[in-house]
Protein backbone atom coordinates (compact mmCIF):
# COMPACT_ATOMS: atom_id res chain seq x y z
CA UNK A 1 0.00 0.00 0.00
CA UNK A 2 1.49 3.53 -0.70
CA UNK A 3 -0.43 5.59 1.79
CA UNK A 4 0.78 9.28 2.59
CA UNK A 5 0.43 10.84 5.88
CA UNK A 6 -0.31 14.84 6.64
CA UNK A 7 1.25 15.67 9.54
CA UNK A 8 4.13 13.17 8.85
CA UNK A 9 6.00 14.99 11.29
CA UNK A 10 3.27 14.61 14.27
CA UNK A 11 3.78 12.63 16.89
CA UNK A 12 0.71 9.97 15.80
CA UNK A 13 2.18 10.87 12.39
CA UNK A 14 5.49 9.56 12.62
CA UNK A 15 4.67 6.44 14.78
CA UNK A 16 2.43 5.55 11.47
CA UNK A 17 4.95 6.01 9.07
CA UNK A 18 6.76 4.00 11.02
CA UNK A 19 4.40 0.76 11.47
CA UNK A 20 3.92 1.45 7.67
CA UNK A 21 7.37 1.01 7.04
CA UNK A 22 8.07 -1.56 9.20
CA UNK A 23 5.82 -3.85 7.00
CA UNK A 24 6.83 -2.91 3.88
CA UNK A 25 4.43 -0.45 2.42
CA UNK A 26 5.10 2.84 0.45
CA UNK A 27 5.11 5.41 3.30
CA UNK A 28 5.51 9.09 2.81
CA UNK A 29 5.13 12.27 5.30
CA UNK A 30 3.78 15.26 4.19
CA UNK A 31 5.98 17.96 6.32
CA UNK A 32 6.13 21.59 5.85
CA UNK A 33 8.85 21.98 7.13
CA UNK A 34 12.40 20.39 4.93
CA UNK A 35 14.31 20.69 8.78
CA UNK A 36 12.42 17.38 9.31
CA UNK A 37 13.34 14.90 6.63
CA UNK A 38 15.43 13.62 8.48
CA UNK A 39 13.40 12.42 11.33
CA UNK A 40 10.82 11.08 8.78
CA UNK A 41 13.67 8.97 6.94
CA UNK A 42 14.96 7.79 10.17
CA UNK A 43 11.62 6.03 10.64
CA UNK A 44 11.76 4.37 6.54
CA UNK A 45 9.69 7.06 4.96
CA UNK A 46 10.22 9.32 2.38
CA UNK A 47 9.17 13.25 3.11
CA UNK A 48 7.35 15.13 0.97
CA UNK A 49 7.51 19.15 1.92
CA UNK A 50 4.27 20.96 1.31
CA UNK A 51 2.56 23.47 3.33
CA UNK A 52 -0.87 22.32 3.48
CA UNK A 53 -2.14 26.07 4.57
CA UNK A 54 -0.26 27.99 1.68
CA UNK A 55 -0.11 25.15 -1.36
CA UNK A 56 -2.15 25.93 -4.29
CA UNK A 57 -3.07 22.36 -5.17
CA UNK A 58 -1.48 19.55 -2.93
CA UNK A 59 -2.20 17.09 -5.08
CA UNK A 60 0.80 16.91 -7.47
CA UNK A 61 2.51 15.46 -4.28
CA UNK A 62 -0.53 12.41 -3.93
CA UNK A 63 0.39 10.84 -6.98
CA UNK A 64 0.50 7.47 -6.78
CA UNK A 65 -1.38 7.41 -3.53
CA UNK A 66 -3.56 4.60 -2.34
CA UNK A 67 -5.02 5.77 0.84
CA UNK A 68 -4.30 9.49 2.75
CA UNK A 69 -4.45 10.22 6.14
CA UNK A 70 -4.68 13.49 7.83
CA UNK A 71 -2.93 13.74 11.17
CA UNK A 72 -1.91 17.14 11.08
CA UNK A 73 -2.74 19.95 13.32
CA UNK A 74 -1.97 23.74 14.50
CA UNK A 75 -1.25 22.38 18.14
CA UNK A 76 -2.59 23.41 21.35
CA UNK A 77 -0.21 26.45 21.59
CA UNK A 78 -1.93 27.86 18.70
CA UNK A 79 -4.53 30.52 18.13
CA UNK A 80 -8.37 30.19 16.97
CA UNK A 81 -7.33 31.54 13.44
CA UNK A 82 -4.71 29.12 13.23
CA UNK A 83 -6.87 26.15 14.03
CA UNK A 84 -8.93 27.46 11.61
CA UNK A 85 -6.51 27.40 8.83
CA UNK A 86 -4.41 24.36 9.77
CA UNK A 87 -6.93 21.63 11.58
CA UNK A 88 -9.83 22.91 9.12
CA UNK A 89 -8.51 24.00 5.93
CA UNK A 90 -5.68 21.72 5.55
CA UNK A 91 -8.09 19.12 6.14
CA UNK A 92 -9.90 20.34 3.22
CA UNK A 93 -6.71 21.53 1.17
CA UNK A 94 -6.50 17.62 1.35
CA UNK A 95 -9.41 16.27 0.83
CA UNK A 96 -9.42 18.68 -2.37
CA UNK A 97 -6.22 17.32 -3.24
CA UNK A 98 -6.80 13.63 -2.99
CA UNK A 99 -10.21 14.13 -5.67
CA UNK A 100 -7.76 16.15 -8.19
CA UNK A 101 -5.25 13.14 -8.04
CA UNK A 102 -7.61 10.08 -7.71
CA UNK A 103 -6.99 9.34 -4.69
CA UNK A 104 -10.19 7.73 -2.85
CA UNK A 105 -9.30 6.79 0.43
CA UNK A 106 -8.99 9.08 3.42
CA UNK A 107 -8.56 8.61 7.07
CA UNK A 108 -9.00 11.46 8.81
CA UNK A 109 -7.73 11.85 12.60
CA UNK A 110 -10.39 13.65 14.69
CA UNK A 111 -10.99 14.25 18.09
CA UNK A 112 -13.47 13.65 20.94
CA UNK A 113 -15.75 16.56 21.48
CA UNK A 114 -16.53 17.14 17.92
CA UNK A 115 -19.78 16.02 17.97
CA UNK A 116 -20.83 18.86 19.88
CA UNK A 117 -18.40 21.71 19.83
CA UNK A 118 -21.19 23.82 22.03
CA UNK A 119 -20.46 21.31 24.26
CA UNK A 120 -16.64 21.46 25.13
CA UNK A 121 -14.52 23.90 27.38
CA UNK A 122 -14.94 27.54 26.05
CA UNK A 123 -10.96 27.18 25.35
CA UNK A 124 -11.69 24.11 23.39
CA UNK A 125 -14.26 25.37 21.03
CA UNK A 126 -12.50 26.87 18.47
CA UNK A 127 -10.24 23.50 18.50
CA UNK A 128 -13.87 21.17 18.35
CA UNK A 129 -15.67 23.61 15.53
CA UNK A 130 -12.80 23.34 13.08
CA UNK A 131 -12.24 19.56 13.80
CA UNK A 132 -15.95 19.33 13.42
CA UNK A 133 -16.40 21.34 10.03
CA UNK A 134 -13.51 19.08 8.51
CA UNK A 135 -15.19 15.71 9.45
CA UNK A 136 -18.70 17.55 7.97
CA UNK A 137 -16.42 18.32 4.72
CA UNK A 138 -15.06 14.76 4.01
CA UNK A 139 -18.33 13.59 4.57
CA UNK A 140 -19.43 15.75 1.99
CA UNK A 141 -16.80 14.50 -0.21
CA UNK A 142 -17.77 11.54 -1.19
CA UNK A 143 -14.34 10.01 -1.17
CA UNK A 144 -14.13 6.54 0.93
CA UNK A 145 -13.73 8.27 4.54
CA UNK A 146 -13.39 6.71 7.59
CA UNK A 147 -12.90 9.54 10.58
CA UNK A 148 -11.57 8.35 14.08
CA UNK A 149 -12.01 10.65 17.03
CA UNK A 150 -8.98 9.34 20.00
CA UNK A 151 -9.69 10.47 23.65
CA UNK A 152 -7.20 12.05 25.72
CA UNK A 153 -3.85 11.49 24.03
CA UNK A 154 -1.00 10.84 25.98
CA UNK A 155 2.72 8.85 25.23
CA UNK A 156 2.74 5.86 27.48
CA UNK A 157 3.76 3.31 25.54
CA UNK A 158 1.07 1.11 23.50
CA UNK A 159 -0.48 -1.88 25.09
CA UNK A 160 -2.64 -2.75 21.43
CA UNK A 161 -5.78 -2.95 23.68
CA UNK A 162 -8.67 -0.58 22.60
CA UNK A 163 -12.34 0.33 23.07
CA UNK A 164 -13.67 1.62 20.08
CA UNK A 165 -17.81 2.99 19.32
CA UNK A 166 -19.59 4.51 17.05
CA UNK A 167 -21.83 5.86 19.61
CA UNK A 168 -20.16 9.41 20.51
CA UNK A 169 -19.85 11.18 23.65
CA UNK A 170 -17.91 9.53 25.91
CA UNK A 171 -14.33 10.91 27.38
CA UNK A 172 -11.30 8.96 28.07
CA UNK A 173 -7.76 8.54 27.66
CA UNK A 174 -5.73 6.80 24.59
CA UNK A 175 -2.27 6.37 23.76
CA UNK A 176 -0.67 7.80 20.58
CA UNK A 177 0.73 4.50 20.22
CA UNK A 178 -2.56 2.86 19.97
CA UNK A 179 -3.92 5.56 17.86
CA UNK A 180 -1.39 4.51 15.26
CA UNK A 181 -2.17 0.76 15.37
CA UNK A 182 -5.62 1.62 14.80
CA UNK A 183 -5.17 3.60 11.99
CA UNK A 184 -2.71 0.88 10.25
CA UNK A 185 -6.05 -1.54 11.24
CA UNK A 186 -8.31 0.82 9.71
CA UNK A 187 -6.33 1.40 6.19
CA UNK A 188 -6.37 -2.55 5.37
CA UNK A 189 -10.36 -2.78 6.09
CA UNK A 190 -12.50 -1.37 3.66
CA UNK A 191 -15.31 -1.91 5.93
CA UNK A 192 -14.76 1.34 7.71
CA UNK A 193 -15.36 3.08 5.19
CA UNK A 194 -18.09 5.42 5.64
CA UNK A 195 -17.69 4.93 10.25
CA UNK A 196 -16.96 7.86 12.44
CA UNK A 197 -16.08 6.52 15.55
CA UNK A 198 -14.11 7.30 18.96
CA UNK A 199 -11.34 5.07 20.25
CA UNK A 200 -9.89 5.02 24.10
CA UNK A 201 -7.90 2.24 26.11
CA UNK A 202 -9.63 -0.52 26.37
CA UNK A 203 -9.22 -4.49 26.47
CA UNK A 204 -9.96 -5.91 22.81
CA UNK A 205 -6.91 -6.32 20.19
CA UNK A 206 -7.11 -3.34 17.81
CA UNK A 207 -7.69 -5.77 14.64
CA UNK A 208 -10.75 -7.62 16.70
CA UNK A 209 -11.86 -3.88 17.89
CA UNK A 210 -11.76 -2.31 14.77
CA UNK A 211 -12.97 -4.69 12.73
CA UNK A 212 -16.12 -5.28 14.80
CA UNK A 213 -17.25 -1.97 14.26
CA UNK A 214 -18.58 -2.98 10.55
CA UNK A 215 -20.05 -5.57 12.07
CA UNK A 216 -21.99 -3.42 14.20
CA UNK A 217 -22.78 -0.81 11.61
CA UNK A 218 -26.64 -0.73 11.23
Amino acid sequence: MNVIVAGGHGKIGLRLLRLLAERGDTARGLIRNPDHAPDIEAVGAEALVADLETVDDVSPFLAGADAVVFAAGAGPGSGAERKRTMDLGGAVALIEGAKRASVDRYVMVSSIGAHDPAGGPEAMRPYLEAKAEADEALRASGLAFTIIRPGSLNDDPGTGLVDVSTELGRRGPISRDDVASILLVTLDAPETEGLTFEAFAGDREVDLAVRSLARARP
